[in-house]
């Protein structure tokens, strides 16, 4: 099974491509990330798994934004030289404790077999009274079989996820998060075109081994199209708990 860490490693530049490419596909998914969060003051944010900084267009400015991304094959954007990342450990956390007011953490840890470490090392380097937002995929969420049964079978590394399931709240709990929001978020990944659409979705997810019409196919039949205006809309959700550190 591989880990997020060597994952990446392998296809993170892919990822990163897509994710250039198309910098506004996934605007609904980043803005719902951010939505439990009081962003009117000079608050400090971190964000683990950062990927290559793909949140910072959503953040305001008088926010502090602190990133940890282990992995090497990611690219250095929002505003930074674009540069090869050394690979780092996922823990700890690089910083000290209580340095954030806010922690996210977007799409990553379903790919961690030992989620309650992470939720650990997060309450570690939150302050008291500080927020933890967790949006990942859902376990039986139909994004979940479009993850591992059509981009496990046709991309570089395969897929097997460890969804969010019945066990998240209990092990945020013991690590001294309290929960106070838990929803489904369904939206749209956003673009002009089927071709785009397509083409992002391989990218993103390094498929090598299925063409665009066979990529448009299985959007279709495990998750939705739907035209919108002036454009098209891949259906995705993420589940989204929103937590306080007590």
């Amino acid at each position: 099974m591989v880990d997020y860490t060597e994952l990446f490693d392998q296809r993170g530049s892919s990822y990163d491509r897509a994710m250039q490419a198309f910098p506004r596909a996934r605007a609904a998914e980043f803005r719902q990330l951010l939505e439990p969060l009081d962003l009117s003051g000079n608050i400090v944010i971190g964000d683990v798994p950062a990927g290559g900084g793909y949140l910072g267009p959503y953040l305001p400015q008088h926010c502090e934004w602190v990133r940890h991304e282990p992995c090497s094959d990611f690219t250095t954007h929002a505003g930074q030289n674009d540069a090869r990342r050394p690979r780092t450990p996922l823990y700890p956390f690089p910083w000290k404790d209580d340095r954030v007011d806010a922690l996210v953490s977007l799409a990553g840890v379903h790919h961690l077999d030992d989620k309650p470490r992470f939720y650990r090392e997060a309450a570690r380097v939150t302050c008291d009274g500080g927020t933890l937002v967790l949006s990942d995929v859902a376990e039986g969420h139909p994004v979940s079989r479009f993850l591992d049964e059509f981009v496990g079978a046709y991309n570089s590394t395969g897929h097997e996820g460890r969804y969010l399931d019945g066990d998240v709240i209990s092990d945020l709990e013991a690590a001294g998060w309290r929960l106070q929001g838990d929803r489904q978020h369904s939206y749209h990944w956003v673009f002009e075109t089927r071709g785009q659409m397509s083409a992002f979705t391989r990218l993103l997810f390094d498929i090598c081994d299925a063409d665009e019409a066979h990529v448009e196919q299985a959007i279709g039949d495990i998750l939705g199209i739907d035209d919108l205006p002036g454009g098209v809309g891949m259906r995705w959700g993420l589940r989204t708990l929103h937590c306080r550190l007590d």
